[in-house]
C-alpha cells in the first residue's frame, strides 16, 4: 500500500492522495489500491494504482496508476458524432456538409426503383412523382416521411397556437402554391408577404389570420339618437293662472 501512496503522490501531489480505500484483487499477485482524490478539481475521483508480482519475484511492482470517477464525479458528457449533434442554423456561410453514399434519405433520379416502388402497372411511381429533371438523386421514400414528420409536427403545421386560432386553413388560400411530387398532397409553399411564414412550407391544415378571404368588417351606418344635456340649465314650470295674468298685462 505504501508502494501505491507513494506512486499516486508522484502523479499529482501528496496532500491530493486522501484515505485508502478497499483494495480489489483482479487476478493472482494482482492487486488495485483505490485513494479518495483530494484535488479541488476532481471532486469524487480516485486514485487507482495497480501493483503486481510476477511469479517467483521478491518485488512488488507498479503496472499501473490511473485517475478513475467515482460517484458524483463530474465527467464529460456522452461523445456523439458530429453529425448528430448537427442543428439547423448550425450550417453557416462556407461550411460544407457532406451527404453520405448509403443515404437512406435519396435514391437515384435516373435508374429503376425496386419492385415495391412499383404499381399494379408496373409504373415507378418514385419517377411519376419525382422526376429527377437531371439530377442525379431524388428523395426516397423514407426522406419524404421523414420530412413530412418533420414539418407536420413543427411550427408550420396544424397544432400550433397560430394555426388553432385561424380563421381558415391553408388549402382554401390563394396566397398557398402546392408542392411538387407526393408532399402536394400535404403541404405547399405560402407567398402572402405579410403572413408569418411567407416562404416557407406550411401544411395544409395550417392557418393564419393573413388568409386570403379574410374581409374588413362592414361598418353599420345606423342613426344615433341625440343626447340632451339636462345637466346645464333648470327646468321652470308656470301654471296657467300665471300665464293668463302675463298676457293681460302685455295687452
Amino acid at each position: 500500500m505504501d508502494l501505491a501512496r507513494s506512486v499516486a503522490a508522484e502523479v499529482g501531489r501528496p496532500e491530493w492522495v486522501g484515505e485508502h480505500l478497499a483494495p480489489q484483487v483482479e487476478d493472482t499477485r494482482l492487486i488495485t489500491h483505490y485513494f479518495t482524490c483530494l484535488d479541488p478539481a476532481y471532486p469524487g475521483w480516485t486514485y487507482a494504482v495497480t501493483v503486481v508480482r510476477a511469479s517467483r519475484a521478491k518485488d512488488v511492482t507498479v503496472n499501473e496508476v490511473v485517475l478513475l470517477p467515482g460517484e458524483g464525479a463530474l465527467v464529460a458528457p456522452e461523445w456523439v458524432p458530429w453529425k448528430e449533434r448537427l442543428l439547423p442554423g448550425d450550417l453557416g456561410p462556407g461550411d460544407l456538409l457532406p451527404t453520405d453514399e448509403d443515404d437512406e434519405r435519396l435514391v437515384p433520379g435516373y435508374a429503376q426503383v425496386a419492385d415495391s416502388e412499383l404499381d399494379e402497372e408496373g409504373v415507378d411511381r418514385q419517377m411519376v412523382w419525382e422526376l429527377g429533371l437531371g439530377r442525379k438523386q431524388v428523395l426516397s421514400e423514407t426522406g419524404r416521411e421523414q420530412a413530412a414528420e418533420r414539418w407536420y409536427n413543427g411550427e408550420s403545421g396544424p397544432r400550433t397556437p397560430l394555426a388553432e386560432s385561424a380563421p381558415a386553413r391553408c388549402i382554401t388560400c390563394g396566397f398557398m402554391t402546392p408542392l411538387a411530387g407526393e408532399l402536394r398532397q400535404m403541404f405547399g409553399v405560402c407567398t402572402n408577404g405579410y403572413a408569418p411564414d411567407d416562404g416557407r412550407v406550411v401544411s395544409l391544415d395550417h392557418g393564419c389570420g393573413a388568409h386570403s378571404e379574410v374581409r374588413m368588417p362592414q361598418s353599420r351606418n345606423e342613426p344615433v339618437a341625440p343626447v340632451v344635456d339636462e345637466m346645464g340649465y333648470d327646468h321652470i314650470v308656470f301654471d296657467d293662472t300665471a300665464e293668463l295674468e302675463l298676457v293681460s298685462s302685455d295687452s
